[in-house]
């Protein structure tokens, strides 16, 4: 699709259809990747047993912390990128596309080499026994070794979008998902391979996915093309400005899934650990679905933006706040529901115990999802239209500091305390969305103001 036709189907088609268009597409795609990520820990834990999947779970965290300047700078650059589009700016928005394209690849390798290397020593410090440690430092290093090219899945799939290719963006997720599905199980069923295996299926699919995506563009019949880099510091600052929310989000959430993990190791053990991470696993379902639906659109409100073009994006907005709230209140309603249907995915029914704790700990935990769409939608919009200090403070609050606050405030109740936390964070994050959109209309009276100077 050339530039021309994704401007005039982002500003011009009807925000009804527009959403069944984009978001729709675009959700399915990032269901695509996120079951792929639930069907991993049910192999690993099925096939490999509870402490296997505990250890996939301890190192998870740092794998995604390796992800997290990567998608800092592939967010970051897709914010002024719609807008420059939007204003008609085509070069540079290329500049930026490819600009961002050579940090990404220079981050990926740093950050992999680091976590390569601080592996044993990182568990070591979380109080993982002997027998977690070496299955979280196989995990982990795999996953270092294919850095930059995992790390640069994420950018590429919105560069896609932005491009106005959204089935482009959904068939490679399933591209991604399909290949992961492949690898993982040829590796761990047919050739009875060991965690490692379950890391190197994934960093292959997602690999294959990045590598066909860049090849597209490489082709320079895309609506963002490849052009000479320019490293200005105005350049790198705009983009670590709108990537930060994102970054933060990704940085300071892992910051308390590991302090989670260290509380959990001592409180209960690796099967608390492992509670912990089918929560997470099932998060990992509808908020990748919330977060799609919102993303998909995020382009089209950029264009919108930068046209000037107000009441079109508070109508595209409209779409993803209905649509966030019935995936989260739907999907709250069968995890409280149906919890040991959950469990019982991911660890055999012999398990009392992991059972026993699991259905207490999803029960608390799905009652975050009443409120969870208020924050998550907020926060993709205040990204979407440039204002990442407003993103960055919803996102920095949901992933650090409530979370901190509600762990002292909790700590007296044990177990129960933890998984209190979800709910109690959910809450309060959703508060502060709410103050922040009261100041919606401030800001567009500031955006008109500066283009009737201009």
């Amino acid at each position: 699709m050339s530039s021309d036709n994704a401007e005039r189907m982002f500003l011009e088609t009807k925000p009804g259809h527009l959403f069944f268009k984009a978001a729709i597409p675009g959700a399915l795609g990032m269901l695509a990747s996120s079951l792929y990520y639930l069907l991993e820990g049910i192999l690993v834990g099925r096939i490999l047993g509870a402490d296997p999947f505990a250890a996939l779970n301890l190192a998870m965290p740092f794998v995604i912390i390796n992800f997290a300047v990567s998608d800092m700078i592939g967010v970051g650059s897709s914010v002024p990128i719609a807008i420059k589009l939007g204003r008609g700016e085509k070069e540079e928005a290329n500049t930026i596309f490819s600009t961002a394209i050579v940090l990404i690849i220079l981050s990926g390798i740093v950050t992999g080499s680091l976590l390569f290397i601080s592996a044993p020593s990182l568990f070591r410090m979380m109080g993982a026994d002997e027998h977690l440690i070496p299955y979280a430092v196989k995990y982990l290093r795999t996953y270092a070794c294919f850095s930059p090219l995992t790390t640069m899945v994420f950018a590429v799939d919105n560069y896609l979008r932005i491009c106005g290719k959204i089935k482009g963006s959904l068939l490679m997720n399933i591209l991604m998902a399909s290949a992961g599905v492949i690898f993982e199980v040829f590796f761990l069923i047919i050739l009875k391979g060991d965690i490692s295996s379950a890391a190197l299926g994934t960093c292959l699919g997602m690999s294959s996915a990045a590598l066909s995506v860049l090849f597209l563009f490489s082709r320079g019949k895309m609506a963002l093309r490849f052009r000479a880099p320019k490293f200005h510091i105005s350049l790198i600052r705009t983009i670590v400005s709108c990537g930060l929310p994102t970054f933060l989000s990704n940085i300071s959430g892992r910051i308390v899934s590991i302090i989670m993990n260290t509380l959990l190791l001592s409180l209960g053990g690796a099967d608390a650990v492992s509670v912990y991470g089918i929560i997470m696993s099932a998060d990992g379902v509808v908020m990748p679905l919330m977060y799609g639906t919102c993303d998909s659109l995020q382009p089209s409100v950029g264009y919108n933006w930068g046209a000037r073009r107000f009441d079109r994006v508070g109508k595209i907005e409209r779409y993803c706040f209905g649509a966030g709230a019935v995936l989260s209140v739907i999907f709250g309603l069968f995890i409280f529901t149906f919890p040991d249907f959950a469990v019982s995915l991911f660890i055999e029914s012999s398990n009392e115990n992991i059972h026993m704790l699991g259905t207490t700990a999803l029960r608390i935990a799905s009652l975050s999802f009443i409120v969870r769409w208020i924050f998550v939608c907020t926060q993709c919009f205040m990204s979407a239209i440039g204002k990442p200090v407003y993103a960055a403070s919803i996102s920095v609050s949901a992933a650090f500091v409530f979370p901190l606050i509600l762990i002292m405030a909790f700590s007296s109740f044990g177990l129960d305390g933890i998984w209190m936390n979800l709910p109690g964070t959910s809450v309060l994050t959703s508060i502060l969305a709410l103050i922040i959109l009261t100041r919606y209309k401030g800001i567009v009276r500031k955006e008109k103001e500066i283009r009737t100077i201009d």
